[in-house]
């Protein structure tokens, strides 16, 4: 079926010898949901919920073809025949929906992130030219290095089409090791795989030929590459489009895959999963350059989230498919919702990376701020219809309590949500405020749809106090109160202009001159007002406790954040607290030498000092206390992550 609002984004595509049902992807990305280098069973889960969701193709995580090739302690490895039955668990599940399924075979050359054990590993590259991002100086492989990775990615390829898959991607983006290779900035050598483009390309065509001898002629090869590695010494769009030109005359891939950024540089790395900050498919002409040098079909990635924004791309021809991956991860569903035209119902990625990049960079299994569901597929993935309906009150409409509320009422309860306000959303009304943070109030936007599409009752601009707990006496009370900001114990002389950064954000106006943000958090606040006020002129100040700005956000959006930060010309103050304050001076103190550091001509002072919890409900006269639930910023001040899954976790237990 077509869908009628989605036309091209739902037409069928034939990718060698396999036809997709529609042109949605999930690509390739680490899940962290592996052990010892095999697939899971909460792997094998997470890949069902997005086949039967809809999805057209099934993009498998990156697998080591060589010991070396282990670049973080929870990489899949295809190294021997023991990873073939859990690859034929995800073929087998994602096959019974009619999804394509395709593994992606990889080495990451230089770009080590950690070790099996914390010792340093020995990295391998082309040329022995350093990893600026991650500071690690490799090694130039051997002419018997090289042959031994070679082989490496036709035995891999091997054993995932005995697995059952339908092909393999060859992973030449991101500066992983193909690309060290075609790169003439990193590959120096001066034998037969460098110097001339031809030579450059050696390496990847070897490879390539290594797989298609392995698999054969009915099994798809597929190449991913970045179209521009946006680094200093990335590969450029040219040379890009000049391999893939190349590549595809000789017949040596069934499909290309169309990226941006590279894992060597900071700059570059922002774009391996680009915060909102980055407007919707901005990658689409890359894939269009490509695409026009090419005969086989090109799928694109880069900031796809919404149904229309794919459906635009292939109908102005710039790709064939598109990788629609952080979308998935937040609604598997979204392919069928788009196909039945439901589109009010889709749960929009906002692109915060907080729980999707932001959990992978920490080791920790993958899920959604918006919907911890996901990567929590064994425990959560099906919803239990309660036997024994509740009245439930939910007591604060901030993303803990409405997730709580759409759970609750899905499940079958009675749910009434109250909301002092005059509309729900919490802090993340004022996060969307902020320059660069428009789309993180379509949190809101999602979880409010999803609580009322269960039958939730709203009640808004009323405050609850005890009175009104007894005189409901519900069966359940739901305490999702939040947090107000917390003011440390500071001297003050000659009255100075402090200000909370929630009324910054509000537009309180401060009085001309230099503005002293002082920020023990490091997160969206502090460095977000301090953005806010330098647009509107002031000469800003950001003082930190931690050792950088925004120390605790996602690294690709930190990095997006204070790059807006240094044109604007913030000055960031590192690893000082605030002690006190006067009529013109910030008096600050070094968080590592407790020595006093001055900050003068200071007309006003900002403070985005964490949050203290709203606790008067957590106990309430002649209610039971274990009917009491209390979840999000009430309990301990933290993210809208912890608050939703909390919100999940206690609605799925009444």
């Amino acid at each position: 079926m077509t869908s009628q609002l989605f036309p091209h984004l739902f037409s069928p595509l034939r990718i060698g010898n396999v036809t997709l049902a529609n042109r949605i992807v999930s690509s390739g990305h680490d899940t962290v949901l592996v052990q010892q280098g095999k697939v899971t069973d909460e792997l094998v889960a997470y890949h069902e919920a997005r086949a039967a969701g809809g999805v057209g193709m099934i993009v498998v995580q990156v697998a080591g073809v060589h010991e070396t090739a282990r670049y973080t302690s929870h990489v899949l490895m295809a190294t021997d025949d023991d990873c073939i039955p859990g690859y034929r668990r995800i073929a087998d599940v994602c096959h019974r929906h009619e999804c394509v399924v395709v593994g992606q075979i990889f080495h990451p050359g230089r770009e080590i992130l950690e070790s099996q054990d914390g010792s340093t590993p020995v990295a391998l590259a082309p040329s022995a030219v350093p990893s600026e991002r991650f500071h690690v100086m490799p090694r130039a492989m051997t002419a018997g290095e090289i042959d031994a990775v070679v082989r490496g990615y036709g035995d891999a390829a091997r054993r995932l089409q005995r697995a059952g898959l339908d092909g393999v991607e060859i992973v030449a983006s991101h500066g992983y090791l193909p690309a060290q290779f075609l790169n003439p900035r990193t590959n120096l050598r001066t034998d037969e795989y460098g110097g001339s483009a031809e030579n450059r390309q050696r390496f990847l065509r070897a490879a390539l030929a290594a797989v298609r001898a392995a698999v054969g002629r009915d099994f798809v090869v597929g190449m991913r590459i970045s179209g521009d590695e946006m680094g200093n010494d990335g590969l450029r769009p040219d040379e890009s489009q000049a391999v893939c030109a190349s590549l595809d005359a000789d017949g040596l891939f069934d499909y290309v895959s169309v990226c941006a950024g590279s894992s060597s540089s900071l700059s570059g790395a922002v774009h391996i999963a680009a915060p909102m900050t980055e407007s919707a498919a901005y990658t689409a002409p890359l894939a269009a350059a490509v695409k026009s040098v090419v005969r086989v079909p090109v799928i694109v990635a880069g900031r796809i989230n919404q149904p229309h924004e794919g459906d635009t791309v292939i109908a102005r021809g710039q790709a064939d498919a598109c990788a629609m991956t952080r979308a998935l991860i937040c609604d598997p569903a979204m392919p069928a919702k788009a196909e039945r035209s439901e589109v009010d119902s889709i749960r929009a990625c906002i692109g915060c990376n907080q729980a999707c990049m932001g959990h992978f960079q920490r080791g920790c299994a993958i899920s959604c701020i918006q919907h911890p569901e996901t990567g929590r597929e064994v425990r959560f993935g099906t919803l239990q219809i309660t036997r024994r309906p509740k009245s439930v009150m939910v007591i604060g409409g901030g993303p803990g309590g409405l997730k709580a509320a759409a759970v609750a009422a899905e499940r079958g309860h009675r749910v009434t949500l109250y909301e002092a306000a005059p509309r729900v959303g919490g802090q993340v009304l004022l996060a969307e405020l902020l320059p660069g943070r428009s789309e993180f109030g379509g949190a809101v936007t999602n979880l409010e749809g999803e609580a009322r599409r269960a039958g939730v009752r709203f009640v808004t601009g009323t405050t609850v106090d005890p009175g009104l707990v007894r005189s409901e006496q519900p069966d359940e009370l739901i305490v999702a109160t939040g947090a107000r900001p917390f003011r440390p114990g500071i001297e003050t002389l000659d009255e100075p202009h402090l200000v909370e950064a929630w009324d910054v954000i509000r537009g309180r106006t401060l009085p001309a001159g230099r503005v002293l943000v002082a920020d023990w958090r490091g997160d969206w606040i502090g460095l977000g007002v301090a953005n806010h006020l330098a647009r509107l002129g002031h000469r800003v100040t950001l003082a930190v406790t931690g050792y950088a700005a925004g120390e605790h956000l996602q690294q690709y959006v930190r990095n997006a954040m204070v790059a807006a930060a240094v044109e604007a010309k913030v000055e960031i103050l590192p690893n000082v607290r605030l002690r006190g304050a006067d009529d013109d001076t910030a008096y600050l103190q070094h968080t590592l030498t407790e020595r006093p550091v001055l900050v003068d001509g200071v007309s006003a002072v900002v403070l985005a000092q964490g949050h203290a919890s709203v606790t008067d409900l957590l106990e309430v006269d002649g209610f039971p206390r274990e009917r009491i639930h209390a979840v999000g910023d009430c309990l301990s001040p933290r993210t809208v992550e912890e608050a939703v899954l909390e919100g999940l976790t206690v609605a799925s237990a009444l």
